[in-house]
């Protein structure tokens, strides 16, 4: 048993991740301000420190902690948000992280598992799946953020032997999304459509992106935490679907005679994502688990009973 603290850990992904820990006997603290996550979110008895990422008291739990894993989940995670308020975004996603990871510099032997991005940090790609060696050329000032994050995780293993984890993470989606503040198209989708609402496609709709169920993607991190991987590793399905194809596919599960419109592209948003996960399955020994069809009914269903 280790004990391990997860940042952003009441939110959608983070929380999923706090479960997976829990059910691995781990001792797990949350730091989390909830200004997206929510406390309802966490198990009973699991410890919350509602704080900043950025705060001088983050920096004192850190401290006083002394974990020996810290699953790095709070971010700012939408694209136009961080088109629109690229200081906003640097402060949240590389301040932040340096912040919690400033008390690690006494601490050889910690090990940080980061939730990476792996369609943003790529940008437009040459290949398809895009391996963990594709160029890196982020077409948003988020994909640029956690680039840097990379970077500064790869200088505190070099220089002050914090050995790290950075799971670049496909387009995730599931239950607790939170569709007014974390950019998830799929729970954006599920809760106007449950509503008989009209959804709207950014663009030509054509754009694709490598869905990967929150489950899988909480599984990957418990590999990290069991193995201790360094370097960098892609996690998604390596599998492609159309915006347009996912709107369909809810219309039909949800409601039927919902009408799916278009609207204007959106800046910084990339026409093709999809990721190679071979070297989490030959390191990690993880492979994506949820089918799409499946993921989909199971997730529309959480908003479904949330919504009663």
């Amino acid at each position: 048993m280790a004990k391990v603290l997860v940042t952003g850990g009441a939110g959608f992904i983070g929380s999923h991740i706090v479960d997976r820990l829990c059910a691995r006997s781990h001792e797990v603290h949350v730091l989390d301000d909830l200004s997206s996550g929510a406390q309802r979110n966490l198990a009973a008895g699991v410890p919350l420190h509602k704080l900043d990422m950025r705060s001088d008291e983050a920096r004192k739990i850190v401290t006083e902690l002394k974990p020996d894993f810290i699953v790095h989940a709070a971010a700012q995670v939408s694209v136009r948000v961080s088109m629109d308020q690229p200081a906003l975004d640097t402060d949240l996603n590389v301040t932040g992280l340096v912040n919690i990871l400033t008390p690690l510099r006494g601490r050889k032997g910690t090990h940080v598992v980061f939730l990476s991005s792996g369609g943003a940090v790529y940008g437009e790609q040459e290949c398809f799946p895009a391996p963990e060696g594709h160029t890196v050329r982020p077409e948003s000032v988020y994909g640029l953020s956690k680039r840097v994050g990379e970077m500064y995780l790869e200088f505190w293993s070099r220089v002050w032997g914090v050995t790290s984890t950075a799971l670049r993470l496909s387009n995730v989606y599931g239950p607790r999304q939170n569709p007014h503040g974390e950019a998830g198209v799929v729970a954006i989708f599920c809760e106007r459509l449950l509503a008989g609402k009209s959804i709207a496609v950014n663009g030509t709709g054509m754009q694709t992106r490598d869905f990967v169920y929150v489950e899988d993607v909480a599984e990957a991190v418990g590999r990290a935490v069991d193995t201790r991987s360094v370097g960098e590793f892609n996690i998604g399905t390596a599998q492609e679907t159309t915006v347009m194809e996912l709107a369909e596919r809810l219309r039909d599960l949800a409601c039927p005679t919902a009408e799916v419109q278009s609207a204007p592209a959106k800046a910084g948003e990339q026409m093709r994502s999809c990721i190679d996960n071979s070297k989490a399955k030959k390191v990690l020994g993880w492979a994506p688990t949820m089918e799409f069809a499946k993921g989909l009914a199971h997730t529309l269903e959480w908003y479904r009973t949330a919504a009663r």
